[in-house]
């Protein structure tokens, strides 16, 4: 089914992952696709991808912690496909996993800048855009990390916990105005950051076995799902895929 035809949407972080993988998913429902990432040349493989089996797909070099690199690729985004619909706030990190004691002052700030400030960029670069076509939907992927304060993540339980903050914010401010906000907790997924996690050794999700990670085609469907409108009464709000009713409407188990 595509039910996201003619649709724009933006992806950060979109080089692996869940956002490479959503990329995947929204492209197949239809959706025209903008992945952007540092590493562009992984976006051009899967721009490659998804333009062989039929989907639109654009691919920009943006390191989300820079204001000027997310409005250059969000301006180009908005000339190319001719809307911004949909912008997904996926960018993010991990590193430094360290106590506060002992982390790097500088890797700190700049984990900061990623997986927080990165977000409001992208929001408000996004905004204006959305507002002069009459409204957009902003999904922000989350963490339980911003309810549960985790050893040696202090960085990223701030930032996520300042996202869900940031989320509550924009629907205050302009879910009268035709944008629906709402942010993504996934759980654990079986990326590249749960190797780095389990590397570490630090706190109980280092602990935890491979297996009991998602896949990452579940926060993919998860977020095309909440641009439908069976998932707006969540505006404003965080969806968590823990939830067993979540999980029931997706299909998944």
């Amino acid at each position: 089914m595509r039910e996201l035809e003619n649709t724009s949407v933006v992806i950060t972080g979109a080089s692996r992952g869940i956002g490479e993988s959503a990329a995947y998913t929204f492209a197949e429902a239809g959706a025209r696709v903008v992945l952007l990432a540092r590493d562009v040349a992984a976006c051009n493989r899967t721009r490659d991808a998804i333009e062989a089996s039929g989907g639109t797909a654009l691919a920009l070099a943006c390191d989300v912690a820079d204001y000027g690199q997310v409005q250059q690729a969000l301006s180009e985004a908005h000339s190319r496909c001719g809307s911004l619909d949909v912008l997904i706030n996926n960018a993010g990190v991990i590193d430094p996993i360290a106590c506060l004691d002992t982390v790097d002052p500088a890797a700190w700030s700049h984990a900061v800048d990623i997986n927080l400030k990165g977000v409001f960029n992208g929001v408000h670069i996004a905004l204006p855009m959305m507002l002069a076509q009459g409204g957009g939907r902003i999904l922000n992927v989350s963490s339980g990390a911003a309810q549960h304060a985790l050893p040696g993540w202090s960085h990223y339980c701030a930032a996520k916990a300042g996202s869900a903050m940031l989320t509550r914010c924009v629907h205050a401010e302009f879910g009268d105005q035709g944008i629906t906000v709402m942010g993504l907790s996934p759980g654990t997924v079986a990326t590249d950051m749960q190797v780095k996690i389990k590397a570490s050794g630090i706190n109980a999700v280092s602990q935890l076995d491979p297996s009991v990670h998602i896949d990452p085609s579940w926060p993919a469907k998860a977020l095309v799902w909440m641009c439908g409108e069976d998932a707006s009464a969540f505006a404003g709000e965080e969806i968590s895929l823990r939830d067993a009713t979540i999980r029931a409407k997706l299909g998944l188990s």
